[in-house]
């Protein structure tokens, strides 16, 4: 069956509209870029996948952020800074949990390269990078990822396209709820009147126990196809990006509804799970070095609707793109042969139309 989205088999998910692409390019200036390493024969399936938020010098012109971590279980750079001071200064940078540090100095380095003043007069840098555990498929022991993959990650970023979902980038060796996952992404258009914007949402899907997946709030326990065995909890990294005015603290609560759409796909959240949530806003910049004592700057209103929807678009977005890294992740061959099938589709497919009627 060939490869689609889940929205292309005529089932949507929420009640908001999608951006043109229903990713988180929509997101106006959000660019994305993978770096894919794949040998199967020598148990190398890995990556980088990077999320740049937005066109600028992203360290001079720093995006509000924040973070929101549902389960503690990972290995991350730079969350407590954009915790603490509510920026974000570098791309963020997905990989498998033992690349961090190679992919935070690819990081670093593209950084430095493009602000010769860091380390220097403009002080240190805080690199963002998160992970998943790979090593069902991949053998992570060989620490495959090197700095320079994490730079052609952030120099294969582009926007206003669909980037590549499924076994791709960060997402290579990456298994759902038994059945290949990876990365997956949608967004949502908002607006009331005299205010519109879109929240995208890009994810790391590597969690689940097959008998917890539930699309579309149908059980899909017994499915009659084979998924792999788990081999751990698992993790999951959840990327929200805004074009819409929203201060750290809002953020903070956006970030939170992310949890919701975790949720609704059938996560528990497990012991061993990383679930991670890092959600942006590029409608606001702080500089680098303010030119007055005083910075003014906007955000929604909280006593209106246009809050609420935001919080909606957040849980559709990440519900749906759950769901796509799912649907566009092909069988994959990997470490000692072990061998995790795609979702069975069709099968999955079947089981919709019992219940829902497509929305073509």
């Amino acid at each position: 069956m060939t490869k689609k989205r889940l929205r292309e088999h005529g089932y949507s998910v929420g009640h908001l509209p999608t951006g043109v692409h229903n990713c988180i390019t929509d997101v106006a200036q959000v660019r994305v870029g993978h770096t894919t390493l794949k040998e199967p024969s020598q148990g190398i399936l890995t990556g980088v996948t990077a999320i740049l938020p937005h066109s600028g010098n992203l360290f001079q012109e720093k995006s509000t952020a924040a973070v929101h971590v549902i389960n503690g279980f990972g290995k991350t750079t730079g969350l407590i800074q954009v915790e603490e001071l509510g920026v974000l200064e570098s791309p963020i940078l997905l990989t498998n949990t033992f690349s961090v540090p190679a992919v935070t100095e690819g990081g670093l380095r593209w950084l430095m390269d493009g602000n010769p003043d860091i380390g220097g007069r403009d002080g240190t840098v805080n690199v963002v990078t998160a992970e998943c555990n790979d090593g069902q498929l991949n053998e992570i022991r060989g620490l495959h990822v090197r700095p320079e993959h994490a730079l052609e990650a952030i120099q294969n970023a582009q926007s206003d396209i669909l980037p590549a979902e499924g076994a791709v980038g960060a997402g290579t060796g990456m298994v759902c709820f038994g059945w290949k996952g990876g990365i997956g992404t949608a967004s949502r258009r908002v607006s009331v009147p005299g205010l519109s914007g879109h929240i995208g949402s890009l994810v790391l899907t590597n969690f689940g126990a097959p008998e917890d997946l539930t699309i579309l709030g149908v059980p899909m326990a017994d499915l009659q196809a084979t998924p792999s065995p788990p081999s751990a909890d698992g993790s999951v990294i959840i990327v929200l990006g805004t074009d819409l005015p929203l201060d750290s603290r809002q953020l903070k609560r956006l970030a939170k509804r992310a949890t919701f759409g975790l949720a609704r796909t059938g996560s528990i959240a497990h012991h061993g799970s990383g679930d991670i949530v890092i959600a942006f806003s590029n409608a606001h910049r702080q500089p680098h070095r303010p030119e007055t004592p005083l910075l003014i700057s906007r955000r929604i209103a909280e006593d209106g609707r246009m809050i609420s929807l935001c919080f909606r678009a957040a849980v559709e977005a990440t519900e749906e793109a759950i769901l796509n890294s799912l649907f566009m992740a092909e069988t994959v061959t990997g470490k000692d042969g072990r061998t995790v099938p795609a979702l069975p589709r069709e099968e999955v497919l079947k089981r919709l139309r019992k219940h829902k009627e497509p929305n073509m």
